[in-house]
């Protein structure tokens, strides 16, 4: 199926991610009101400056809470279709439910989803560091530090997905631990990382140009009935700063998403896994080394470690 095809087909996860997102923004600005308001009957500066840091306070504890609770499952749900959509070219008519059932029966309790998400993200993000070393190598040399800091902004854009691809892989080994394939996965994306990346090439550009217009508009929209009505300019850039979030996160990071899963899933089913990566890769980062030793305790009899 066609990234086209799979990312309409499942837009049923999109509006989910939608309206989990309008919730978080209208509690945010419930809650900013309330604190707005003890501000302005206290009549001080240094209570606004308060006020505004409990709110803000208030704003992460409650997007951390949905999140950990609801969207991160959400999330898995829809990676675990994309993945059946890529392998099978078929896609469940109960989608949501298919896919929270999957995730269900691959995790055995959401604690171990979470914690290989992290290791998977945590890991890709130190081995993302590595080039960083191109700088000190060529430091001396004019405009390669800008050079650097371009490459390390497109290959952040691109490698923000390889979390959710490697989950993706976790779904299509049914057979294997959760640990083990979370290994696997970024073993065979970093295998892979030339024709990944070339992909990902214009997937930065169109999040990039993407990312621009659903921060600009909303800024503009908001901004001016704002103004026209004369209401407080802080308000105004909060609440355009969470719309601009909420449509990213919902339409673009989804759309991109099924783009990085697509090009990843086509070539992770024909990888011959080359073990000598993990070792190089348990060197270069001590989360994927700590995913690897729970690889290992999931496969006690030590054929994983004989493998390699």
């Amino acid at each position: 199926m066609s990234v086209k095809n799979i990312y309409f087909k499942t837009l049923k996860f999109v509006w989910l991610k939608l309206a989990i997102g309008a919730a978080i923004t209208l509690i945010c600005v419930l809650l900013l009101g309330i604190c707005a308001g003890i501000a302005a009957l206290l009549r001080s500066e240094a209570a606004t400056l308060i006020m505004l840091t409990i709110w803000l306070l208030l704003t992460i504890g409650v997007y951390e809470f949905v999140m950990y609770y609801v969207g991160y499952m959400i999330k898995a749900a829809h990676v675990a279709i994309i993945t059946t959509a890529v392998t099978s070219g078929h896609i469940p008519d109960n989608m949501i439910e298919t896919g929270k059932d999957m995730v269900k029966n691959r995790f055995a309790a959401s604690n171990a989803y979470f914690a290989l998400d992290r290791l998977i993200s945590g890991a890709v993000k130190q081995l993302q560091k590595v080039v960083g070393g191109i700088d000190n190598i060529f430091g001396g040399i004019p405009g390669v530090s800008t050079l650097v800091n371009f490459l390390q902004v497109f290959i952040g854009i691109a490698l923000g997905y390889v979390d959710e691809c490697c989950l993706g892989y976790t779904f299509y080994q049914k057979d294997e631990g959760a640990f083990k394939c979370g290994c696997d996965g970024v073993v065979i994306y970093f295998q892979n990382a030339k024709h990944l990346l070339k992909d990902a090439a214009i997937t930065s550009l169109i999040v990039i140009v993407a990312t621009f217009v659903a921060w600009i508009v909303p800024f503009v929209l908001i901004g001016g009935i704002f103004a026209l009505l004369g209401w407080s300019g802080l308000a105004a850039f909060l609440l355009a700063l969470m719309v601009s979030m909420v449509v990213k996160a919902a339409f673009i990071d989804s759309y991109m998403l099924v783009k990085m899963m697509v090009s990843y899933m086509e070539v992770a089913p024909q990888t011959e896994i080359t073990y000598d990566l993990y070792d190089k890769l348990c060197k270069l980062s001590s989360k994927f080394r700590e995913m690897f030793r729970k690889a290992k305790d999931e496969n006690p009899s030590g054929a994983l470690e004989a493998s390699i």
